[in-house]
């Protein structure tokens, strides 16, 4: 069988894996970076060091699944955005041994955005109609409204400030919670009761949102000690799913677009899918849609999946995140 093997070497996770020509998933592996208790995340330096030790390994494991079969391209993403000046040095790593991968095979490398193979992973078993849609890419690193437009990611709005998943990290962290805390802080936000303490920040035409404020408001809790730690957790995903429900509202009104793709690692969030589509469809008959939460955080299937598309349709090497 002919494979595509896909790298992606994140500020969160290293992973590596292979789709068919046929669009299938034969194998994903990955490993969250190490991060000590009480810090939010590692140095890009640390970053980089920790993706070289761990990828051989997972490389290995993806070997076991990839034995017999055909490696016919490789993808890596090799920068976070499609913005000429995107750049973050943890992608190197994933670009240069899928590089040296290709190279040794004699086969086609291809490179697109980490962005992008969020996006292409979500849309597996999403629903996600052909034509285009809305996107919403919500992460450590990024909290963007997107219009994904034939091949066109167009930017319609986002943070302008805090990212998502760093008001869920810090706040997690802040309360001891271990990082990445998404996983921790909805364990104790099922628990809580929310009453809409935090105002949402909206500007832009509600495209935009500040996330700051949030932060400010509930570290200011933990510190005073008077509420309850589950209470404040579903406080975080309250505003959360507030804040980027009016964005997505805002995105439909601005495009006429009818549905919208949420993803990256806090899409991953059982709590937060309901919550914001709830939110939504108070308002909208918007055709909301998620990824699996396996592809939802950091993934090398969408890097697959985008170089699959480039192999079958013929393309050359190179970036293919401005092609079609």
């Amino acid at each position: 069988m002919n494979i595509i093997i896909g790298l992606d070497t994140s500020c969160y996770t290293t992973s590596c894996a292979a789709v068919t020509t046929d669009g299938n998933v034969l194998a994903s592996c990955r490993k969250l970076l190490p991060v000590r208790q009480g810090e939010r995340g590692l140095r890009q330096s640390e970053a980089v060091f920790t993706h070289v030790r761990q990828l051989p390994a997972l490389m290995e494991e993806l070997g076991q699944y990839t034995s017999g079969h055909r490696i016919v391209a490789v993808c890596s993403s090799a920068r976070p955005r499609d913005a000429e000046d995107s750049y973050m040095p943890v992608f190197t790593v994933g670009e240069a041994h899928g590089r040296a991968l290709a190279a040794m095979l004699g086969v086609p490398f291809f490179f697109s955005t980490h962005q992008r193979g969020h996006l292409a992973a979500a849309q597996i078993d999403s629903g996600i109609e052909d034509g285009d849609f809305l996107a919403v890419h919500l992460s450590g690193g990024t909290t963007e409204l997107l219009a994904m437009q034939g091949n066109t990611l167009n930017l319609l709005g986002g943070t302008l400030d805090l990212h998502a998943g760093q008001l869920v990290d810090r706040c997690g962290v802040a309360m001891g919670l271990p990082f990445p805390a998404g996983p921790s802080l909805e364990q104790l936000a099922v628990q809580g009761h929310a009453q809409a303490r935090i105002p949402v920040s909206m500007a832009d035409r509600d495209l935009s949102c500040h996330l700051s404020g949030a932060e400010t408001r509930v570290l200011q809790w933990v510190r005073e000690g008077t509420m309850e730690r589950s209470d404040i957790a579903l406080e975080v995903y309250d505003v959360l799913a507030r804040s980027v429900a009016r964005m997505i509202l805002a995105g439909e009104m601005e495009t006429g677009i009818s549905q919208v793709l949420i993803a990256g690692g806090v899409a991953s969030s059982k709590l937060f899918r309901q919550m914001v589509t709830a939110r939504i469809h108070k308002k909208s008959d918007l055709h909301v849609c998620f990824g699996r939460p396996e592809y939802s955080g950091d993934n090398a299937v969408g890097a697959a999946m985008i170089g699959r598309k480039r192999y079958m349709t013929g393309g050359v090497e190179g970036d293919v995140s401005s092609s079609s």
